[in-house]
């Protein structure tokens, strides 16, 4: 399953996790053998003699349909690259590890088929997103693939989005319907959220094309979306045709708004603060292909730790991680695809556009999602960089406007994009890259002076996050000197920096770097110790560094300061 819940009560859909076909080719054609079995979700680099593989590779399996159907199979990554055969006919590529994708084949007949799937994560002018990293680009089907049977028009995306004014509770839906055949048709389209009939009404669906429709409907009496009380709401879309139900599909929501007051950010007209971790999604077990029970996991030692916050470095994460974090009241930033790059690959335009665009797409009813981001530490200094800065933010605020958004950036006064972003977030690591421990609350005051004058173009009266800082220390290397890479210096710089920061009256958020190590490209990034960036709380397999205490104390005395003031 690509989400933690079932998304349909009438369409049929089927896992097509398990046991897969895998061997190593080039994109010439199926192979015609193929020398093992893995079991999908899979990264390769876990698999033994590619640990360390970059190349392409050739998955393959069968799908079984009862009678004549059209399908859609739902991809929730391939890492970086996919193209995607049915019977050795070619119907769909895509570029991206980190968001979800489908292909539709119409009028497949009954009886068994081949699925075959090539997956490239080479690095060149083909990728501008993927490149050599502080984190790793790993190979495969890395999350989970599912099959549906559509009929010709279905339901294909919904956006549901909660309204607060005075008081009063409405939700705006708007749904897409999808056709595969032949003729323009009428169909008519119903939801139903928190007790509630909302009637879309009817509209034509032109062959081969989309539709769409929308409406306002007031919501009485729902309970709100919070951190501390995190109500969802399954909102179930229908199809009909005439009187028959023939589609339908079911999302959940939750009834929160947020909103920008000066330098405060609103939930539900409440002031908050967050408090958290940026995260990769990284496990020496899995690679990035990780499971449930271990998303959990690091949510729950997150709860342990005193947070409320998650930033998805540098991508949009597994929509099971936020279906967890709907479900657990985790409030959430989620970026689209960079760091660091260069805005002058070739494909760099195209790229993170649909990277944006289908984030948003994929996740816009998630309410866990507060902020939406994009371009972490790229160039915000150039007049190519304002404009690529400019268009991004602009894309997402097209897109949805019920969200603040933001960029992380490392140029301080340098940089020149502060007037296009809703948030002004700050990668800042004093007491490791630049600048004594001593010296921490000296130079947050001044960047925050900078920040709110005229200097910054921009920036003035704007909320700031503190969205990275931090230390690196080797699990068991513990030195009384307290040298750098120490388990003792780590927990110095964090204690300084969590004091200053989560004091700090123009800081409304924090997330650390990071939460676990997490493995970084060995071609460009080998200078790092063990090829890993080891600035974790916890290591890769999620063992405690001394510094756990140390942010769980500074957590929990913010989380109760915080609660009492606000």
């Amino acid at each position: 399953m690509v989400r933690t819940f079932f998304e349909h009560n009438l369409r049929h859909n089927e896992s097509l996790d398990g046991l897969w076909d895998f061997a190593i080719a080039d994109k010439d054609g199926v192979p015609s053998s193929f020398e093992r079995k893995v079991l999908v979700p899979c990264a390769w680099e876990t698999l033994p003699n590619l640990e360390a593989y970059r190349g392409k590779a050739w998955f393959r399996r069968t799908f079984e349909l009862s009678q004549p159907s059209s399908i859609r199979i739902v991809f929730g990554g391939i890492s970086h690259t996919g193209r995607v055969h049915v019977d050795g006919k070619f119907v769909g590529t895509h570029y991206d590890a980190f968001t979800p994708w489908e292909v539709v084949v119409p009028g497949l007949s009954s009886g068994k088929h081949e699925l075959a799937v090539w997956v490239d994560n080479t690095f060149g002018e083909h990728s501008a997103l993927h490149t050599e990293n502080d984190y790793y680009t790993y190979g495969g089907i890395t999350r989970p693939v599912e099959l549906q049977i559509v009929p010709d028009v279905y339901v294909d995306r919904m956006y549901a989005k909660p309204l607060l004014r005075e008081d009063v509770w409405s939700l705006e839906l708007q749904v897409t319907l999808a056709h595969t055949g032949k003729a323009d048709c009428e169909r008519s389209v119903r939801a139903s959220v928190a007790g509630k009939t909302l009637q879309l009404g009817e509209v034509t669906v032109p062959a081969g094309g989309a539709a769409e429709i929308q409406g306002t409907f007031p919501m009485e009496e729902v309970s709100e979306w919070t951190a501390e009380t995190p109500t969802l709401y399954p909102l179930v879309v229908e199809l009909l045709d005439g009187t028959n139900i023939v589609d339908d599909k079911i999302d959940r929501i939750g009834f929160r708004h947020v909103e920008l007051q000066g330098k405060k950010f609103l939930l539900n007209g409440k002031s908050i603060r967050l408090r958290g971790y940026n995260r990769h999604e990284d496990h020496p077990l899995f690679g990035n292909a990780i499971p449930l029970e271990a998303m959990m996991t690091d949510l729950q030692i997150m709860a342990d730790l005193g947070c409320n916050f998650v930033r998805t470095c540098h991508y949009p994460n597994d929509m099971r991680f936020l279906d967890l974090c709907d479900e657990l009241g985790f409030y959430v930033w989620e970026e689209s695809h960079a760091r660091g790059i260069s805005f002058e690959m070739p494909l760099f335009d195209e790229q993170i556009a649909t990277s944006t665009r289908e984030m948003l797409q994929w996740h816009y009813n998630h309410p866990c999602i507060v902020i939406w981001g994009c371009l972490n530490e790229c160039d915000a200094q150039s007049e190519r960089g304002q404009e690529v800065y400019s268009r991004v933010l602009k894309q997402i605020k097209a897109f949805d406007d019920s969200r603040p958004n933001t960029y992380a950036s490392h140029h301080r006064k340098k940089d020149k994009c502060c007037k296009h972003a809703d948030i002004l977030s700050l990668n800042i690591y004093t007491g490791w890259y630049v600048d004594p421990i001593e010296r921490m609350q000296e130079v947050i005051d001044d960047l925050l002076g900078w920040i709110h004058s005229d200097e910054s173009a921009g920036g003035e009266g704007k909320p700031v996050i503190m969205s990275e800082f931090g230390a690196g220390a080797i699990l068991g290397n513990r030195q009384r000197c307290r040298s750098h890479w120490s388990e003792e210096y780590q927990a110095d710089v964090l204690d300084e920096c969590l004091r200053v920061y989560l004091n700090h009256a123009d800081i409304m958020g924090a997330a650390i770097w990071q939460f676990c190590d997490c493995r970084v490209t060995k071609e460009r990034w080998r200078s790092r110790p063990r090829t890993t960036n080891n600035k974790g709380t916890v290591d890769e397999y999620r063992r405690p560094k001394l510094v756990y205490e140390v942010v769980k104390r500074r957590m929990l005395e913010a989380k109760k300061r915080w609660d009492s003031v606000e």
